[in-house]
C-alpha cells in the first residue's frame, strides 16, 4: 500500500493498493491552504483505509507542474512521511495523473491536459493512450504557455482544475509492478524560472 499526496492544484490525499485500487482519498480543491490542511487530509486518508502509517510501503508524491508555494508544501509533505516510515519516496508527474485517469475511464485518442499556472499561463502535457504496462503514453511536456499560444489540441483537450491523489499513488503501483520506477525525476516541476535570484556577494578589498 502506498500513501499519495498531490499539491499542484488543490490538496489530496489518498491510499492505495495495486489490488485493491483506491482504498481512501480525501482532498479540497483550495488552492490557497495546502500548509493548513495537508495534515488534517493525511490523517483523513489512513482513518479512511484502516490504515497505520507501518502498514505502507511507500510514499508517492505528485511533482507538478504547479505553482511554486503550493507544490513544494505536497512533495516536503510527503518526503517527510516517507522519511518517518523509513519507506522510498516515488516521484510522478500530476499531469500523468491525469491522463491515467481519463482513459481509464473509458476515453481514447489523443488528450491534450491544461491546468493553471497562473499569470495567464497553463501547463500543457499532450498523450496518445496508455501503453502495455496502463501507463500513460506522454508524448509532449509539460511546458509552459500563455493562455492565448495555448497549441490546438489533436484530440481531445482537458482543462483539469483537481488532481486526484489516488491516480498519483495507482501511477506508482503499476510501475512498481512494471519494474519501470522512477517514473519521473524527484525535482518539482516549476516550469518557471524563479521570481528572485541570488544577487552576487559585494567584494571586499583589502
Amino acid at each position: 500500500m502506498l500513501l499519495a499526496i498531490d499539491t499542484s492544484t488543490g490538496t489530496s490525499v489518498a491510499v492505495v493498493d495495486r489490488d485493491g485500487g483506491i482504498l481512501a482519498e480525501a482532498g479540497t480543491d483550495d488552492t490557497m491552504r495546502h500548509a493548513e490542511v495537508v495534515g488534517e487530509l493525511i490523517r483523513d486518508a489512513l482513518a479512511g483505509a484502516g490504515v497505520r502509517p507501518a502498514d505502507l510501503s511507500g510514499v508517492a508524491g505528485g511533482m507538478g507542474p504547479g505553482p511554486f508555494t503550493g507544490l513544494r508544501v505536497g512533495i516536503a509533505a510527503a518526503h517527510a512521511f516517507a522519511v518517518g516510515i523509513g519507506r522510498p519516496f516515488v516521484p510522478v508527474v500530476s499531469h500523468d495523473a491525469v491522463a491515467w485517469s481519463w482513459y481509464r475511464a473509458g476515453n481514447e485518442g489523443p488528450l491534450q491536459v491544461l491546468t493553471d499556472a497562473r499569470r495567464r499561463e497553463f501547463a500543457v502535457s499532450g498523450y496518445d493512450g496508455l501503453d502495455d504496462d496502463e501507463l500513460p503514453v506522454r508524448v509532449e511536456g509539460p511546458v509552459l504557455c500563455p493562455r492565448d499560444d495555448v497549441p490546438d489540441a489533436v484530440g481531445t483537450r482537458l482543462e483539469a482544475h483537481y488532481v486526484q491523489a489516488g491516480a498519483v499513488g495507482m501511477l506508482a503501483e503499476l510501475a512498481f509492478a512494471a519494474r519501470r520506477l522512477p517514473l519521473a525525476e524527484d525535482a518539482p516541476l516549476y516550469l518557471r524560472a524563479p521570481d528572485v535570484t541570488p544577487s552576487p556577494g559585494k567584494r571586499v578589498l583589502q
